[in-house]
């Protein structure tokens, strides 16, 4: 499978685009105004200890004050290394109020959310994560080959013993270092201790809320996280960038040496392969497939929903076939748009029902199979005796939908607008209101409303306008305003 990565950087924002055969699989968007902050270090304030949520808001400089829960809290012991089999403790005894603490940033303020925060500390580079108050050695689940795992645990081992860290630090394994040597592990471990140690001197001097270590930018975090074997093109739309890309390859990412390329072309770089009509796509609801059939995503507060229909599909030999291959290639479109979309958090897939057992587990593989290359951990409960897939996805950061869209200032994020009869309807209760709370008044009335709503008033509704004037005893003109929303009227005196 052939991947690339495009990057398109301007000043206001930077996106980066991960493409499979040519096909956007994923994209990430980072405006200057607002960068993520999950792996941010920083010297919080604790603001506000809650019991009865066994957690706390801290200040650590942000617009909205971050949130601890107390199993966030990590203790520990005289040496400086988290006890992890303790139990966790009452908040109350873990913080108070007005103290300073050292928190990460876990998860990026997502809607009317502020951050998510942990004292459980963690650096990460190409190959390992660096957790330097534990003694654990962990190893990524994606790495599956049994004596691969056992190489690159020993190898973290004896660099470890060999840089004087040995009982006094922890690392996890990342999936990228599959097949390095011992080398490259050793550059890494060198360059986390000195990072460290630069932290741990920010922290010494540190006033209380500040930020004490700042994540790379988006398009370095990309060559860093995003790498896979089956990359063959990383291209970049900015000089500076490139520059500031290649500096950051040779040092730490030297296989991808000749891969990067500036892109000086006249079409824009997210032009290529049709990146953002893709983009536009995925902010819609619905989501065509090939065979004619569609997936419907709702997205709400607390899950999101994915409804499967057969559509213009009627296949070619019988309904539970149809139903079948349907539901085949909805689970392939899933995987894809949960990774475009960035969705998180609970999800609810609702398939065709199929009758067939057989034909059930293949669905669930397959949509098992396509969530393996997902960066973000996902877990699929099974299939309900309603045939609803539960799974959950880790959420992280705002979607792509909150990160560009804003809930719809007409229907206040409904998804609908009350219809022009119901408008008028409404506008008729209001002229009756405010004829009885008026009645010593001979004033007649004008009403101010959107072309839709007024056009029916003079029209459909005509004769009912005409009985309420004749039962009220008073004239009611009607007045077009074309800035008006459809939900928008007054009722004014003339």
């Amino acid at each position: 499978m052939s991947e690339e990565i495009l990057i398109n950087i301007s000043p206001m924002e930077t996106r980066v685009g991960v493409l499979e055969n040519g096909m956007l699989q994923e994209v990430y968007i980072e405006r200057s105004s607002k960068r993520g902050l999950v792996g941010n270090i920083y010297k919080g304030k604790v603001l506000r200890v809650l019991p009865g949520m066994q957690a706390a808001f801290v200040d650590v400089g942000l617009e909205r004050s971050a949130f601890i829960h107390t199993a966030d809290i990590v203790t520990l012991n005289d040496e400086g290394i988290e006890e992890r089999e303790k139990n966790t403790a009452d908040i109350c005894e873990a913080l108070k109020e007005g103290e300073s603490i050292i928190v990460q940033v876990t998860k990026d303020p997502i809607g009317t959310k502020g951050a998510r925060l942990t004292t459980h500390l963690s650096l990460p580079s190409r190959y390992l994560v660096y957790m330097p108050r534990t003694q654990h050695i962990g190893i990524s689940q994606r790495i599956e080959d049994d004596q691969e795992r056992q190489r690159l645990t020993t190898l973290v081992k004896e660099c470890i013993a060999a840089e004087g860290l040995e009982g006094n630090a922890g690392f996890i394994i990342r999936t990228v270092a599959e097949g390095v040597g011992k080398e490259e592990i050793a550059a890494d471990i060198r360059f986390l201790k000195r990072l460290w140690v630069s932290v741990q001197a920010a922290i010494k001097n540190a006033k209380a809320p500040c930020n004490i270590y700042e994540e790379l930018p988006l398009f370095l975090r990309s060559m860093r996280d995003f790498i896979r074997p089956g990359l063959e093109k990383v291209r970049v739309d900015s000089q500076e960038s490139f520059l500031k890309i290649q500096s950051f390859v040779d040092s730490y990412v030297p296989e991808l040496d000749g891969r990067v390329e500036l892109y000086q072309g006249e079409r824009p770089i997210f032009d290529l392969y049709n990146v953002e009509d893709e983009v536009q796509k995925a902010l819609g609801r619905k989501v065509s497939l090939k065979s004619g059939g569609y997936l419907i995503f709702d997205q709400t507060e607390a899950m999101t929903t994915i409804d499967i229909n057969t559509g213009a599909f009627v296949g070619h030999r019988n309904l539970e076939e149809t139903i079948f291959k349907t539901n085949l290639e909805a689970a392939t479109a899933i995987g894809r748009q949960l990774r475009l979309r960035n969705i998180g958090g609970i999800i609810i897939i609702d398939f065709i029902d199929m009758l067939d057992v057989e034909h059930q587990r293949q669905v669930m593989r397959m949509l098992e199979k396509v969530l393996e290359r997902d960066h973000a951990k996902t877990n699929i409960i099974g299939m309900s005796d309603l045939g609803l897939v539960e799974m959950t996805r880790k959420r992280t950061r705002e979607s792509l939908q909150q990160v560009v869209c804003e809930p719809c200032p007409e229907c206040d994020g409904r998804g609908s607008v009350k219809t022009a009869e119901t408008v008028c309807y409404e506008v008729l209760r209001e002229i009756l209101r405010q004829a009885r709370a008026y009645s010593s008044s001979s004033q007649s009335f004008l009403v101010l409303a959107s072309q839709a709503v007024a056009e029916r008033l003079l029209d459909e509704d005509s004769s009912s306008l005409a009985d309420l004037e004749s039962f009220i005893n008073r004239s009611v003109t009607i007045q077009m305003e074309p800035m008006y929303a459809q939900e928008e009227f007054d009722v004014v005196f003339r």
